[in-house]
């Protein structure tokens, strides 16, 4: 039996009710009144969000510019490619997000798509000006072709644009579904596990422009995790049919291949760097993973631990907004309060 198509959505449908009646397949007129939605805590994740908001020239990489020379063969090599393959993944997450917009019925979370959406068209300009700031076009776009040659960039994005085209393809539930759990992964493991490099530098007091810049988009990120999961859970409790071993089944083993190929990742570009230790970072990404499991309402596919890194706490949104300042640069910057209370955790 052929799955049933979501259609996309009018803009205006004035016989039904403002209140959406469900995220997909449900009624709503298609206007937005916050102050009547039907989960009303998407309001105070859309004011997160936008409480956020910031761009890459707010940062002056006069300083990272004057360090750049001064740093190892490696540490360059690794910085320029992890800035593109950053910047790779965030290419795919703004025209996605608008994507799913056309098929969600509820106007709420339209919208918070469509700030995502916007945020990481933010990210991917940050990358670039990261880079145009360091090295010389003809450099940039070599590292921007070096991307998508790159065979084990390559099957990390693939498990992810898979899930992606599957559904602009054949936008049904268990598609949207799965999508979910492909951009969970993007935005919530791959993302993370490539800024400890940086944060890696900055302990070092090393180019702490660029580390500021990467806390923004980090915290950004981790908004965007959550967001995610939290759609997944609203869309699994209003679809039964999404309920099954085969879809929790699904969850599980394609988080496990993403942690596998960001090991392998890691071990191709860290080899020989002192100061990461792979077996160490092997295990932060399992513990992100049980992170972004228990986000998503199911349990630990891992040994449960402590982060195994504890360093990189020190740049984490905690401590960062315990401080109210930012971080790298010490000057007047309003954060976000993040706690247990509305469910963003840590990096």
């Amino acid at each position: 039996m052929k799955p049933s198509l979501l259609k996309k959505i009018k803009l205006l449908n004035p016989e039904f009710p403002n209140k959406s009646t469900g995220v997909i397949n449900g009624k709503s007129s298609g206007l937005l009144n916050w102050n009547d939605i039907a989960y009303p805590k998407m309001y105070d994740v859309y004011q997160a969000l936008l409480s956020n908001f910031w761009k890459a020239q707010e940062i002056n990489m006069q300083d990272d510019i004057k360090q750049w020379d001064s740093l190892s063969i490696q540490e360059k090599e690794i910085f320029l490619r992890i800035n593109t393959q950053l910047a790779s993944l965030d290419s795919l997450q703004t025209p996605t997000m608008s994507c799913v917009m056309d098929y969600v019925t509820d106007s709420s979370f339209k919208a918070i798509f469509a700030v995502i959406s916007q945020q990481e068209a933010v990210h991917n300009e940050s990358y670039s000006y990261i880079l145009s700031s360091l090295v010389p076009v003809k450099e940039q776009n070599v590292r921007f072709d070096q991307v998508h040659q790159d065979p084990i960039v390559r099957k990390r994005n693939q498990l992810i644009l898979d899930t992606y085209e599957n559904f602009r393809q054949e936008p049904t539930p268990d598609h949207l579904f799965k999508l979910c759990v492909g951009s969970t992964i993007l935005e919530g493991i791959y993302f993370y596990a490539g800024f400890a490099f940086f944060y890696h530098l900055a302990r070092q007091q090393k180019m702490l422009k660029t580390s500021t810049m990467i806390s923004y988009i980090q915290r950004d990120e981790m908004q965007h995790a959550y967001f995610i999961s939290q759609f997944t859970r609203i869309l699994m409790t209003e679809n039964p049919e999404l309920q099954t071993e085969e879809h929790l089944e699904y969850v599980y083993q394609t988080i496990d291949k993403a942690v596998s190929l960001e090991k392998e990742w890691a071990h191709s570009i860290f080899v020989g760097l002192d100061g990461i230790d792979l077996d160490e970072f092997d295990g932060y990404v399992e513990y992100l993973a049980n992170k972004r499991l228990r986000q998503l309402g199911l349990e630990n596919l891992y040994e449960e631990r402590t982060n195994p890194m504890p360093w990189i706490q020190v740049f984490s949104d905690e401590m960062m907004n315990e401080t109210k300042s930012d971080f790298f640069e010490q000057k007047s910057r309003t954060y976000t309060k993040v706690s247990q209370a509305n469910g963003f955790d840590e990096l």
